[in-house]
């Protein structure tokens, strides 16, 4: 797929421009760029149909207009390929999600059956189209530290769009002054927000004690926390029952506990992290986050 995509790319490029071959070949490198989409995709035994394959014509047509303007200009030296197409087809996927089309696939999810497999492929689309779009609220920024509030946002973002494929059928198109779908999202996400302020507010310190030591463990100093890191690494390490190691990011059994604790107790950054599995910090760092919830049990036996 990789070597098709770059002979795609030079094959655009090396036609003249406002030909009828350049315009060919642009259109062949965005039909293989949108292969790797994350929405529109096909339904199990159904054509492309619908607000899904309006979406997709839509993305096509807006990824072509940016690739005339940028394909002439790229340089492998400068960016890999992969990470230039794939920045491209998420900003025409972002361009062409307005909210007007974020109702629509909720509406196609309401319009089948709970729990049918046309609704079930519905949902996702809707989970990725929302992520993509751009349009997720960003409050109360100030109500945490700048560290935590990333955190706090992911966990916030994870159960708005799990409430979302629970609650569709709640959702009304006709309620509110601006009628709008992402104003259904966006003030879930505000409201989980708070109540995460309210909770860490009204919970002990002393209940949280893991996250903090292992995120933070390589800056201190203090004898005796040193010690308390050199203990953290070796129970992880050694993971005797190979619980740390079997919890990891689904689809991605390199990014498990063990690896992200031992990773920060060396002292990596979560945006060396991020680099080396291609995986987004905040998912990182929402998971290592509960797993140190989940552990943290364990981790008290030992310190």
């Amino acid at each position: 797929m990789e070597e098709k995509l770059r002979q795609l790319v030079r094959s655009a490029q090396q036609h003249p421009p406002e030909t009828e071959e350049k315009q060919k070949a642009i259109c062949e490198l965005a039909d293989e760029i949108l292969r790797a989409r994350k929405i529109c995709r096909l339904p199990k035994g159904q054509p492309l149909s619908g607000i899904y394959l309006d979406i997709y014509q839509q993305a096509h047509a807006s990824l072509c207009r940016q690739l005339e303007e940028k394909i002439d200009t790229y340089a492998p030296q400068s960016q890999s390929l992969r990470e230039w197409a794939n920045l491209l087809r998420d900003s025409a996927l972002k361009e062409v999600l307005d909210d007007a089309q974020l109702k629509k696939i909720a509406l196609e999810a309401q319009r089948h059956p709970p729990g049918s497999e046309l609704r079930q492929h519905a949902l996702r689309e809707l989970v990725e189209a929302i992520r993509l779009s751009g349009k997720l609220c960003r409050p109360h920024r100030s109500k945490f530290s700048p560290a935590f509030y990333e955190l706090a946002y992911e966990e916030a973002v994870n159960q708005t769009l799990l409430y979302v494929c629970q609650k569709i059928d709640n959702y009304d198109p006709n309620r509110g002054k601006e009628k709008k779908f992402i104003n259904w999202v966006n003030f879930r996400i505000d409201k989980i927000l708070i109540d995460l302020q309210n909770e860490i507010r009204n919970t002990k310190q002393d209940k949280f004690p893991t996250l903090a030591e292992l995120e933070n463990i390589v800056n201190y100093k203090e004898e005796n926390e040193q010690l308390i890191s050199e203990v953290l690494r070796e129970l992880i390490e050694k993971d005797e029952k190979k619980i740390f190691r079997k919890k990891y990011i689904r689809d991605y059994p390199a990014a498990n506990f063990q690896n992200l604790a031992l990773a920060i107790i060396a002292g990596k950054s979560w945006q060396e992290i991020s680099a080396e599995l291609g995986i987004k910090e905040t998912t990182l760092r929402s998971f290592f986050r509960r797993c140190c919830q989940k552990f943290a049990p364990i981790f008290r036996e030992y310190l």
